[in-house]
């Protein structure tokens, strides 16, 4: 009992340590985004300076960032759909009949370093002449997300009652009839959070888009070295920009977060 006190001090202590490491380098990226660059370099307005909003200005207006945003957003959206429709029939597969084999293939997939397969698939796409094209990033985003989506859904399967499938299969609905009408309305759950993860990961994804878009195609992550210079850089700019890619993913997270853990722990403790 009385070690208890000294526990919740230390507790308390090390989620606040964390919390800072955590929230210091977003909160510097924030408020260098509404300060010139003088004031950057200037450490005696580290935390009082005259905020302005050039840096936003320069950004949505003269660097084409609207264009940048919708070209994120549409590859994330189609990569996502790609890889829930690809992905959750090849997971129910997996998990209702037992093939070990395949995912066992699709575990390495999630393991191998994508900066492993970035040169093959560049050569590949060089000759097809796709590079710079919007198709070449989404099939490199799904190629990524696609072993995420089958890996949260076997889990969310493997949890599911198969009792229920049989009695829909007695009733006369056929394997694809019962996986519709029964087992995929109940893994609405797990479809979220997998596909909540898989928008994330191609929104925030850079090596891919870095390498094989186009000047017309740049999504948000590749658009920001538009700011980097070979004798300077607009660090006010670079903020700005940063924060344009990272606020609204992590708004969605924190109004999502419930959901992507609820579906993660469905998956875990059902059955």
């Amino acid at each position: 009992m009385k070690s208890r006190p000294a526990y919740r001090v230390f507790r308390v202590v090390a989620l606040t340590v964390v919390v800072i490491a955590l929230l210091a380098p977003l909160l510097w990226m924030v408020a260098a985004s509404f300060k010139t660059n003088v004031d950057i370099y200037d450490t005696g307005k580290a935390l009082v300076f005259s905020p302005t909003i050039d840096n936003y200005a320069n950004v949505l207006e003269q660097a084409n960032y609207v264009q940048f945003i919708g070209n994120s957003l549409w590859v994330a959206f189609a990569a996502t759909a790609l890889s829930l429709v690809l992905g959750i029939p090849a997971a129910y597969s997996m998990s209702r009949f037992n093939m070990k084999k395949s995912a066992l293939v699709v575990l390495m997939a999630r393991v191998i370093p994508g900066v492993s397969l970035l040169v093959p698939w560049y050569y590949v796409f060089s000759n097809l002449k796709m590079v710079g094209g919007f198709t070449v990033l989404v099939l490199s985003h799904m190629f990524v997300s696609l072993p995420l989506v089958v890996y949260i859904m076997m889990g969310y399967f493997d949890s599911l009652p198969l009792e229920l499938e049989e009695a829909a299969l007695v009733d006369g609905l056929t394997h694809i009839g019962a996986f519709r009408r029964i087992t995929l309305p109940l893994s609405i759950p797990g479809v979220a959070t997998a596909g909540i993860l898989s928008f994330i990961f191609s929104w925030n994804n850079f090596m891919f888009a870095l390498v094989l878009s186009g000047a017309d195609t740049k999504t948000l992550p590749v658009a920001i070295f538009d700011f980097v210079g070979y004798a300077s850089i607009d660090w006010g700019g670079l903020m700005a920009a940063a924060s344009v890619v990272t606020l609204p993913i992590m708004v969605i997270a924190l109004f999502v977060q419930k959901y992507v853990v609820s579906g993660l722990t469905a998956g875990a403790t059902k059955g």
